[in-house]
């Protein structure tokens, strides 16, 4: 049928469509494969979403340890000389000022039971004291001052009265001890309503305080020096 010239070039051309690539678009090729990879069986073993974000967190942490080593005096050693040096100052810090305060709630009274005598507050300062019970002792201690204070007349009983306000009259007839009497009111009030413990020398600093007011003549009022005149 053909002719030796014929079939060469029949050939010919039948090798030239045989090597000619299958021309596929750009977008639906990268459409399909990324259908083909979106299938389950290829996400078996990804990590799960958790995974995923603490090997985030811990690849912040190593480029952010990395950036700082380079940019601190020494390099990685400088850094770490001076994280221990913070970490140093921070617990100095919290070791003077102790552990931060709670937000004090309303001020109540400085009594909530019955009326008791300064001695009766005394003794029951002393009891709890003697067990290392620091915090009522001093809340004791310092209703032992504030009801001598009243047995000496040198306040008037009034129910409802807070520490501060019994440490401000008092300052009145006796104002020599007033910085005493307001840091004394200050301490019942931070172990009472602000959260902070009580300590030995808190309570010692009260029961001093209160041992100086008995020695302590009153101030007398404009009254009473006429009158004594």
């Amino acid at each position: 049928m053909f002719g030796p010239g014929g079939r060469t070039s029949a050939l010919k051309r039948l090798r030239a469509t045989d090597e000619v690539p299958v021309d596929t678009p750009r977008v639906p090729a990268r459409e399909a494969a990324e259908q083909e990879l979106s299938r389950p069986e290829y996400h078996e073993n990804d990590p799960h979403l958790l995974q995923r974000a603490i090997d985030r967190f811990w690849e912040w942490v190593g480029d952010a340890f990395s950036a700082a080593s380079t940019a601190a005096p020494g390099g990685l050693v400088g850094l770490i000389v001076i994280v221990l040096v913070t970490l140093a100052l921070l617990t100095a810090l919290w070791w003077r000022l102790g552990s931060p305060r709670r937000a004090p709630g309303p001020v109540s009274p400085l009594f909530d039971d019955a009326p008791r005598s300064a001695a009766e507050h005394r003794a029951a300062a002393e009891v709890h004291a003697a067990a290392t019970q620091w915090t009522p002792a001093v809340q004791e201690q310092m209703r032992a001052i504030v009801r001598s204070l009243e047995e000496r007349d040198l306040l008037e009983p009034r129910p409802g009265r807070t520490a501060d306000e019994a440490a401000a009259d008092g300052s009145l007839s006796l104002p020599g001890h007033s910085p005493e009497l307001h840091a004394a009111a200050r301490d019942f009030d931070d172990v009472t309503y602000g959260g902070r413990t009580a300590t030995r020398d808190v309570y010692l600093r009260l029961r001093k305080l209160d041992e100086a007011l008995e020695r302590t003549s009153p101030r007398l009022t404009g009254a009473a020096s006429g009158a004594g005149e």
